[in-house]
């Protein structure tokens, strides 16, 4: 919405500067998004008079022009233009001016003659024909009596062209203020200003409007309103400098008075209007109705566009003549040899609006206005408004009467007046009387001790709503600081920076994360080999789902992941290393909502990617919780995976994680024709057993002293269980146990293995002795020795 200066002053009186305006109404919620002055970029041109002509003595097309600035000599300037004679009044850029473009004039000479200047047309002044029509557009422009034609005034004030042009953002639930009347008000209320809104009048009329013109509203859930006016005898020609100022400066051109009224009162009010020529209106009626299916319309824009029975019309007793609240037919429009019109200020329903000028492909500034839902009351005022200005113009001859068809519902909003509610919500601490004073002058009453919404604010529903308008002109930058309510601090919890630190260690390892729907089919059950006793079939089922694939809630991700490690398979990637962390859902067995434990997901396929990849990133996750007092058992029961290539990770006795590769047979039920591997990690269990944080630890002091040992025992015997006795039984002196070799052969026996340690051992006291050394070995070597494992010879 741009606004002008000049027409916000009719209304309001403010002694402020721009930028003060700006910032203040900004403040206040009507956001600016920039001002600027009509014709800045124009310097030093004014105005001037030809006093004499005389032809170029080397050309036939150039004027010399002696021109009266008002300075004791005449200037000379050497034009081409063939529009001037003797006595024109026109504008000059003199010697170092600048024109419209930011084009810089200096005397120069023109084939030999000098030329002190430039004589300039409406385009190097940035306007057109529309700002002044009795103007040549390819010619200098003369100025008309409609002008300060003061001899070396500066040209901005003599044209008019010195406005100050504001542009606001206006936010959908505020269509009051797409107006200046709007506007004004929010600036007076802002500045502390008197808001000066005359009622329009209609003082001379003749006969009776409903002899010559009816209205029928057969829609009116579509049309609540619909009021109509008639204007003989009327009288096209260009509206007066002032009112085609205001069009200009708000961003409109100016066409003749009939349609420049239409569009001054919607700038003015925010009711747009349209009026309609009455020699098209068969049977000089007007019916708001739905359109028919395929029926059709030319609009003003000559695009000939097909309608539906959604769209809303004006029709007159044969054919549709507009689209309501979009854009009128072709003959609906205001012609040179019109001579009876009928004016038309309604009110549609903004969604139908909306939809058909969105169906149409059409955004009109009707359409953007009547989409917000604008206040029907102000029907007649604009109406009434319209008529002043043709009376004032004497643009016609007004017709006594209106037809006003209101179906509008006029109930106004009310809301119980609470300042202490108020005070409490802001933050702030302002009397009854304050607040009430805020709320009046931008037209709330408050009486009784309840608040009634003025009918243009359809945008308050709430008390919150009140307390808005009470807060932005207390000032938002008074407002004083304060905690959120129930919001301890702003970090993230210890859950979520264990979740971001998984995340970044799962990327490291070169994992892409996914996301999958957690409502499936009953289905996956069975693609997984799952047992019909399993617990993993006890779901929770969804009382309205969006089909049987998605009506159940999973238990298990494990599916969710083969899915798409399928899609990737089937759209040929050779390989794919995915991860996702989200939640399952587990019944409880009742009718409350069920447990969410949310499980990491990780799926491998691809050459490159084995059973000991997958354990390698399980224990990457592991080791960045903090968990290192874990153990690892083969799984061989579990139908979803390969019997001899899984593991059970658990941690104090609770499962942690399950890992390992999917059976040929699940992998077949997903089309996947691959080895792949899956793990599925508890993040409860992982949380709840993290480790603490890491803290720096000092450089050792003194010496390590290692040792190598190689045990024989028994192929099934787990190394990880190898590695606990040894860590046990030798205690605190243990610096860390490395396995480096595992070994399976004749020497060793038929289902045995040799496994081989590097073990290093340190004090933080003092240096560790030989003795030391082998004393640590001889209780590792019987700690094993308990369990059936021999020292290798």
């Amino acid at each position: 919405m741009n606004l002008s200066k000049k027409w916000l002053s009719d209304y309001v009186k403010l002694n402020v500067s721009d930028q003060e305006f700006a910032d203040g109404m900004t403040l206040s919620g009507s956001k600016v998004e920039s001002f600027e002055t009509e014709g800045a970029d124009i310097k030093n041109v004014i105005v001037g008079r030809v006093e004499s002509l005389e032809r170029h003595p080397d050309s036939d097309h150039l004027w010399i022009c002696q021109i009266n600035v008002g300075g004791p000599e005449n200037i000379q300037i050497v034009t081409g233009a063939q529009n001037l004679k003797a006595g024109d009044v026109v504008p000059v850029a003199m010697d170092n001016s600048y024109v419209a473009g930011g084009h810089h004039i200096k005397k120069g000479k023109l084939r030999g003659v000098e030329s002190c200047g430039m004589l300039c047309s409406l385009g190097e002044l940035g306007l057109t024909v529309h700002d002044f029509p009795y103007a040549i557009e390819d010619g200098i422009f003369v100025l008309g009596e409609d002008c300060d034609r003061t001899l070396g005034k500066d040209i901005h004030e003599a044209i008019g062209l010195d406005d100050v042009v504001t542009e606001f953002e206006i936010t959908s639930n505020r269509a009051d203020c797409l107006s200046v009347i709007g506007l004004a008000r929010e600036a007076a209320a802002t500045f502390g200003g008197e808001l000066e809104v005359p009622v329009p009048e209609v003082h001379q009329t003749h006969g009776d409007v409903n002899s010559i013109l009816t209205v029928e509203i057969k829609e009116p859930s579509l049309c609540y309103r619909y009021a109509g006016a008639v204007v003989e005898n009327v009288r096209i020609k260009p509206s007066p400098r002032w009112l085609r100022e205001r069009l200009r400066a708000s961003g409109v051109r100016p066409i003749n008075n009939i349609v420049d009224i239409t569009n001054f009162v919607m700038l003015e009010f925010g009711q747009p209007m349209h009026a309609f020529d009455l020699r098209y209106l068969d049977g000089n009626s007007v019916i708001v109705r739905r359109a028919e299916n395929g029926e059709k319309i030319t609009t003003l824009d000559g695009v000939e566009r097909e309608l539906n029975e959604n769209m809303l019309v004006i029709a007159d007793a044969n054919k549709p003549v507009a689209v309501a609240g979009v854009m009128g037919g072709e003959y609906s429009g205001i012609m040179d040899d019109t001579t009876t019109i009928v004016f038309e200020s309604a009110m549609f329903n903004g969604v139908s609006v909306r939809r058909t000028a969105k169906a149409l492909g059409m955004r009109t500034e009707a359409s953007s206005r009547y989409e917000k839902e604008l206040d029907a009351t102000g029907c007649l005022r604009s109406l009434t408004r319209a008529l002043q200005l043709v009376e004032m113009l004497d643009a016609g001859d007004i017709v006594n009467g209106v037809v006003d068809c209101d179906y509008s519902d006029k109930t106004p909003v009310t809301l119980p007046f609470k300042p202490e509610w108020v005070n409490n919500f802001i933050g702030i601490d302002l009397s009854a009387d304050e607040q009430k004073a805020i709320l009046e002058k931008i037209d709330f009453k408050v009486e009784n001790g309840v608040i009634t919404a003025p009918s243009f604010r359809n945008d308050i529903e709430h008390q919150a709503d009140i307390s808005e308008e009470i807060a932005r002109f207390y000032g938002y930058n008074k407002i004083p600081d304060r905690e959120l309510h129930g919001v301890a601090d702003g970090r993230y919890t210890d859950e979520q920076m264990l979740e971001n630190k998984l995340n970044s260690v799962l990327i490291a390892q070169g994992l892409s994360e996914i996301c999958t729907y957690t409502f499936i089919s009953p289905k996956e059950y069975d693609k997984l080999n799952l047992p019909a006793d399993s617990e993993l079939r006890n779901c929770v089922k969804i009382l309205n789902p969006l089909g049987e694939d998605t009506s159940v809630m999973r238990t298990t991700a494990i599916g969710s992941m083969l899915g798409i490690l399928s899609r990737n398979y089937n759209n040929r990637n050779a390989s794919a290393a995915l991860y996702e962390i989200s939640p399952v859902y587990k019944s409880n067995g009742t009718e409350q909502l069920p447990d969410e434990p949310n499980v990491i997901m990780l799926g491998l396929y691809g050459e490159q990617y084995d059973y000991f990849n997958l354990k390698g990133i399980v224990e990457k996750v592991l080791e960045a919780a903090g968990i290192d007092n874990y153990d690892i058992d083969r799984v061989t029961d579990n139908p979803t995976f390969h019997p001899g290539r899984t593991a059970v990770i658990t941690v104090n006795g609770e499962q942690l994680a399950l890992l390992g590769e999917i059976h040929p047979k699940v992998r077949d039920n997903y089309e996947i024709g691959t080895r792949c591997y899956v793990a599925e990690i508890k993040f409860d269990v992982l949380f709840n057993n993290r480790g603490a944080e890491k803290v720096y630890k000092p450089l050792p002091k003194f010496p390590a002293t290692t040792r190598d040992l190689a045990f024989v025992c028994e192929k099934e015997i787990p190394v990880m269980k190898l590695e606990k006795l040894i860590s046990s039984a030798i205690g605190k002196n243990l610096e860390s146990i490395e396995l480096f070799d595992v070994y399976e052969g004749a020497q060793v026996g038929l289902g045995m293995k040799s496994v081989a340690f590097s073990l290093s051992l340190r004090s933080p006291e003092r240096t560790l002795t030989d003795e030391d050394a082998d004393s640590a070995v001889k209780k590792a070597v019987k700690a094993l020795a308990e369990i059936g494992v021999q020292l290798r010879s």
